[in-house]
């Protein structure tokens, strides 16, 4: 198995490209939102995986565009590297600490797409990125790879800490929850 995707969205406010492999390696991106840059870099370094993310911004109202169609191209991308699921860990979790933040994360690759965001940002942007950005990213993500995806922030002062610690903690939850355990599928039921 490659564990391997590609997967291109093209539509009148942006041109998305996503490449990516369950195994580690380079990570790039390149989209205009240079914060949102910074998040999927860590995300993806953290999942233990490699690939790339490329993204252009053909109309330029804002940053929600650009963020929602990567989520929607990397979400498809993961589901298509993950295959039929069989003998992946499915479930994984991770507490991260960043400096004053602290993040909390759970996942279910169980094919069934579920999203919880508990927390809040101090303020209306992080860098270049809108902060309520960062629950619709997650919402979107967890859509397209049909996946169940909690978040809770516990604590933090910092918005950049807390952002990041959100990234780190999902990057390692779905990390494990993809990791090749054997080769059976991960439910009483038989399938997924």
């Amino acid at each position: 198995m490659t564990r391997e995707a590609h997967f291109e969205r093209s539509t009148r406010e942006t041109r998305v490209k996503v490449r990516v492999s369950l195994t580690p390696g380079e990570v790039r991106v390149s989209t205009p939102v240079r914060f949102f840059n910074h998040m999927l870099e860590t995300l993806i370094f953290y999942m233990g995986a490699s690939g790339e993310v490329y993204a252009e911004d053909l109309r330029g109202f804002d940053d929600h565009h650009v963020i929602e169609d990567v989520a929607i191209a990397l979400g498809t991308a993961l589901d298509k590297a993950l295959g039929d699921r069989i003998g992946i860990r499915r479930f994984g979790w991770s507490l991260v600490p960043m400096d004053d933040a602290l993040a909390l994360t759970a996942v279910d690759l169980g094919g069934r797409a579920y999203w919880v965001f508990r927390g809040s940002f101090t303020k209306g942007v992080i860098g270049d990125m809108t902060s309520s950005m960062i629950p619709h990213f997650i919402r979107t993500l967890a859509t397209y790879l049909r996946a169940t995806v909690h978040v809770e922030i516990k604590w933090g002062e910092d918005d950049h800490h807390i952002a990041e610690a959100v990234f780190k903690s999902l990057g390692l939850s779905l990390g494990m929850a993809m990791e090749l355990i054997n080769d059976r599928v991960m439910s009483t039921k038989g399938s997924l």
